[in-house]
């Protein structure tokens, strides 16, 4: 799976379909070592996997900085590299040591958000330097959720302009929720949307309104979260899992072990089962997952290479369980 690629639809970059999410080596949650952090990038490539996705939000910067290390030795026509605009990073004057935002890094810098024209054309230099690159192949405009004007008369126009210029290779906007991906798809030239965790093995709400707007539309999806934040991520969901990063209700507990359940029955797992799910809708072009260790990367690229039986997604629908 990892040397497939899909055409961002509109556009010239060639997307493939497994990516490398880049919070985990921010330090999201706690800390990652930095030579544990580079080595889980090259155990990607060794891999096959040649997307990687970050942005200055993870780690205050931190993310950007360690995949651009990682990188730094490899062809860069050989890989796609996506970030994203909409949070600027300052000096902090008021630091209490440690960053508020969920991950383990001091927080000698703070998060300004801004999703004017000078902010993105700031942001996306900044990350360049970060990266130690020359280019950015898509620059998604991130969490938007109470910024719509500011990203619709500022942010947009401005991606769209650098599409055009060549600067970029596509943009997009990525959000937790897909209502204002929607309306990002049918009010803009948007070329792709990064979907966190609404188009899942468990939940379908994408695809009511944002998914068909993007097959009508010819807009690309990056599908992430789709182990919803760890609930479906093992054989059998722990009972102390979550879902949207807070403890998991027992009534989404029960879902997933009857998940468990129907996909052990068709000699397939629940994990393998939700890496697998999404590529079943056509919109869909990629798949990111974040990765903190080698282990961890080695055992996802083991779980995108397992063939999930077709009959499995015919009895869910069945069961009313996927759409």
């Amino acid at each position: 799976m990892q040397s497939e690629t899909r055409t961002i639809p509109g556009t010239d970059v060639r997307l493939p379909v497994l990516g490398f999410g880049g919070a985990p080596i921010g330090n999201l949650y706690r800390q990652v070592p930095e030579q544990e952090a580079i080595d889980a990038v090259e155990a990607a490539w060794e891999g096959g996997v040649r997307y990687f996705d970050t942005a200055p939000h993870y780690g205050l910067g931190l993310s950007e900085r360690r995949l651009g290390q990682a990188l730094a030795g490899q062809d860069r026509d050989s890989y796609v590299l996506s970030t994203k605009v909409g949070r600027l990073l300052r000096p902090n004057p008021s630091p209490n040591g440690k960053d508020s935002e969920g991950f383990d890094v001091p927080d000698d810098l703070t998060r300004v958000r801004d999703y004017s024209r000078d902010g993105v054309l700031r942001s996306i230099e900044e990350s360049l330097q970060r990266l130690g690159t020359d280019r950015i192949d898509v620059v998604y405009i991130h969490d938007p959720d109470d910024y719509w004007t500011e990203a619709l008369n500022g942010a947009a126009p401005t991606l769209s302009a650098l599409k055009d210029e060549g600067v970029i290779g596509a943009w997009g906007a990525g959000m937790n929720q897909s209502e204002m991906l929607a309306r990002f798809v049918t009010e803009t030239d948007i070329d792709v949307v990064m979907l966190a965790g609404r188009y899942t093995l468990l939940e379908q709400g994408a695809a009511q309104e944002l998914l068909p707007a993007c097959l009508e539309r010819e807009v690309g999806v990056v599908n992430v979260g789709v182990f919803n934040s760890g609930l479906l991520s093992k054989d059998r969901p722990a009972r102390d899992a979550t879902y949207n990063y807070q403890p998991a209700p027992q009534e989404l507990l029960d879902r997933a072990n009857l998940l468990a359940d129907i996909c052990e029955s068709h000699g397939t797992t629940l994990p393998a089962a939700a890496l697998n799910f999404p590529y079943q809708h056509p919109s869909v072009t990629s798949v990111v997952l974040g990765m903190r260790t080698p282990e961890q990367v080695k055992q996802n690229l083991d779980l995108a290479s397992q063939e999930v039986p077709d009959a499995l997604w015919a009895d869910l629908r069945h069961r009313g369980l996927i759409t």
